[in-house]
């Protein structure tokens, strides 16, 4: 990690670096002898552009195996309008190699840049252009090399990895409709399921199994750019809550030019939620209800395409999707986690091998990592949910199933692994010190570890440090973080609050990670004390936590920010007559609804990317919490921000709002923000709007994200009434 330049300052920093992301490595694979680790990482703690590295593990030998300036020639790299959306949904605003994928052995890679497909021969480091057919999306190398198959242009192809004879590029499968694309995933999977992709390789490298997308039903929108009115708006397949979805379906598709549709309840069942196929089992789909109350986990015969359920999970309010689940055990037996009763009323997230428990609470399981042999390893919560382990447990045997952590450290951490044979890459972040330390460990049958190498950062050193104060508030125990300006002392008087949460599902922000406090440290550094909090339906802590929000989003989310506040305030120096709160996308609608509703409490909000009118956000996500909205209508128009029920609930006095919202906005569009504000307007409540002009949800742009930390502030002391030196 390079070290700091004191003469930038933080907000300029955190954009350059794009959240210090840069120059990190990431997205790590272990070749399954353990000799290589392959993951990507930019030039330096600035540039945006992602190569492809290589870690000779014996030599502890760091060497590039794809370098995109050298690809293309210099050239700007070009992206479409598939590949801008698929980085959207992954919130990745880097560039160069941003994502790869590998074959069984680790030795070939295969990658897009520009439209255009590339291989790499990763024991040699050199890469090359394979000849490829239209705009190349998502290429992944068969498990024996032999092949790279890709996307493009609604089609699934695939190309010889050596290229020779022109490759034999051939289509294995053509869109039959203007709608239609194989081999993608859907807008919902990419964005609310954690599914990325729409193409799955046979254990034997002779067939795929593809996804075909149709977008036909969905309805359309239209996002225009209005600082340019000469283009046209792009158009969009956006499936709003009680809106039609993608019809989605699956088949073989062979290398001979065979195909096999795969047969499945897809009227009742039409979210595909997962795909794993592995030598241990049959393909193995995890498909859910429209309610997701109901998921089935279904096996898939490859001769006729007929499906055959081993699992169904039932829950009365929803089901939750674990990263690396369903999978099978070598042995055959079906890996899954699922929220079970545990002997006390929050219940558990427990991890499954066939029938048999292999955790039990305290453990909160997060994601199947890695599945060996005779082990698996896993990531979870324990009692304080703010550290983050990296767990080990045998599937194999009866009886209780020892758990053991991987990496411990003295103190708490947010670990993360991926694993290659007997070595794991740990990934390390804590509030010891900055950035995250990334060590290469050989794991011994008695579950020693032994460190071997290390995978260096060129990412920057922040100019600031962070000193979150984690502690547990109110009644109901509200996990959060206190940061206080640097230098501050007990003698320096009650200070202005700034409310700092995400506050929502899938969005924990209370965590033992040192750059996970960096904007709210900021923040605190211009005179305030900043809270963030964890408050129910936050991720990690337990079943019940987080399926409290079933039927009611707004009424605990705020309740829980106001006792968080109140909690604390006997214990820090926290002035209640001045106390404003921000946050984005479900945290901006956090805002917004304390601003609305809770008045007394908060006096001025910072609303960033709400979503505000409920039935405007996507089917898979909205249904899940509030039901469908034509059989559940009052449940929508009690909780959003924009219905005449929403707003009943707004009290006196005004409080001053700022509302930002980015225009090119996919995900949560900036009708939100326009109806919030007709909506305010129309009661006579005054606000502020901040339209970003070409500006996505993720704003990478760097004098966007520069400046909008820097409006924040000003408008904060500005609605408080504070002074420079205040």
């Amino acid at each position: 990690m390079t070290g700091p330049s004191a003469s930038v300052p933080f907000p300029r920093q955190h954009a350059r670096t794009q959240r210090f992301t840069l120059g990190a490595p990431r997205g790590y694979t272990v070749s399954p002898d353990g000799a290589r680790v392959v993951f990507l990482r930019s030039g330096s703690g600035t540039d945006r552009t992602q190569r492809l590295w290589v870690l000779d593990v014996a030599e502890g030998r760091e060497f590039t195996a794809a370098d995109p300036s050298a690809l293309l020639a210099g050239a700007e790299e070009e992206l479409s309008a598939t590949e801008r959306a698929r980085r959207e949904r992954t919130r990745d605003g880097s560039a160069g190699v941003v994502g790869y994928a590998v074959d069984a052995a680790v030795e070939v890679a295969a990658f897009a840049l520009s439209g255009r497909l590339f291989a790499a021969e990763l024991r040699a480091g050199t890469a090359r252009e394979l000849p490829a057919t239209g705009t190349v999306v998502d290429p992944r190398p068969s498990p024996d090399g032999r092949y790279v198959a890709y996307a493009a242009d609604g089609a699934l192809r695939v190309v010889r990895a050596d290229g020779a004879g022109d490759g034999d590029d051939r289509a294995l499968a053509t869109p039959d409709g203007p709608e239609v694309t194989w081999g993608l995933a859907e807008f919902i999977a990419a964005e609310e399921m954690g599914r990325h992709r729409g193409f799955w390789w046979s254990p034997g490298s002779d067939r795929l199994l593809a996804a075909r997308v149709d977008t036909a039903p969905v309805r359309r929108w239209w996002i225009a750019d209005p600082a340019h009115p000469d283009r046209r708006p792009a158009e969009v397949a956006y499936p709003a809550a009680g809106t039609p979805n993608a019809e989605v379906a699956l088949a073989f598709l062979g290398l001979d030019g065979s195909r096999t549709d795969v047969v499945w309840d897809r009227e009742r069942f039409p979210y595909l939620a997962r795909v794993h196929w592995s030598a241990a089992g049959p393909p193995l789909l995890l498909v859910q209800s429209r309610d997701q109350r109901t998921q089935r986990y279904l096996t898939v015969d490859e001769g006729t395409g007929a499906t055959r359920t081993v699992h169904e999970d039932t829950d009365p309010a929803w089901n939750e999707l674990i990263p690396g689940t369903p999978a099978w055990t070598p042995d055959g037996r079906l890996v899954r986690v699922a929220d079970t009763p545990d002997g006390v009323a929050p219940g558990a997230r427990r991890l499954f091998a066939g029938d048999r428990a292999l955790t039990a609470a305290p453990l909160h399981v997060r994601a199947v990592l890695d599945i060996g042999d005779d082990d698996i390893l896993f990531a979870a919560s324990g009692p304080e949910n703010h550290d983050i382990g990296v767990h080990r447990v045998r599937h194999r045997g009866d009886g209780p199933a020892a758990v053991a952590r991987l990496g411990a450290r003295p103190y708490p951490t947010v670990t993360s692994a991926v694993r290659g044979g007997d070595v794991v890459v740990l990934t390390q972040a804590s509030l010891v010190r900055p950035g995250a330390q990334v060590e290469v460990v050989r794991l011994a049958a008695d579950g020693t570890e032994e460190r071997v190498a290390a995978i260096g950062s060129y990412a920057q050193q922040p100019v600031l440090t962070a000193r979150p104060r984690l502690v547990l508030a109110g009644e109901r125990d509200i996990p959060c973080a206190v940061l206080l300006p640097e230098g501050h002392t007990e003698g320096d008087g009650p200070l202005p609050v700034l409310m700092d949460p995400y506050g929502g599902p899938h969005g924990q922000r209370v965590v033992a990670a040192h750059h996970a406090h960096l904007t709210s440290q900021w923040f605190a550094n211009q005179g305030f004390a900043v809270v963030v909090a964890d408050g129910r339906g936050t991720p990690g802590r337990s079943p019940a936590w987080e399926k409290s929000l079933s039927r009611r989003v707004a009424e605990p989310v705020l309740q829980d920010q106001v006792d968080a506040l109140h909690g604390l305030a006997d214990r820090f120096p926290l002035d209640l007559t001045r106390v404003a709160i921000r946050g984005w996308s479900f945290g901006g609608y956090l805002a917004a609804l304390a601003a609305l509703r809770r008045p007394d409490v908060f006096h001025a909000a910072i609303v960033g990317a709400p979503v505000t009118d409920l039935r405007l956000y996507d089917t898979h996500y909205q249904e899940r919490y509030l039901g469908h909205p034509d059989e559940e209508p009052a449940v929508y128009a009690a909780n959003s921000l924009v219905t005449d029920e929403g707003l009943s609930g707004a009290r006196e006095p005004h409080r001053p709002m700022m509302v930002i919202h980015g225009l090119a906005d996919d995900n949560v569009v900036v009708a939100h923000s326009l109806r919030l504000s007709s909506a305010l307007l129309a009661a006579g409540r005054p606000h502020e709007v901040l339209p970003l002009s070409g500006v996505t949800h993720m704003t990478p742009q760097e004098q966007v994200a520069e400046n909008l930390l820097l409006l924040q502030v000003d408008f904060l002391r500005r609605s408080l009434g504070l002074t420079e030196t205040s």
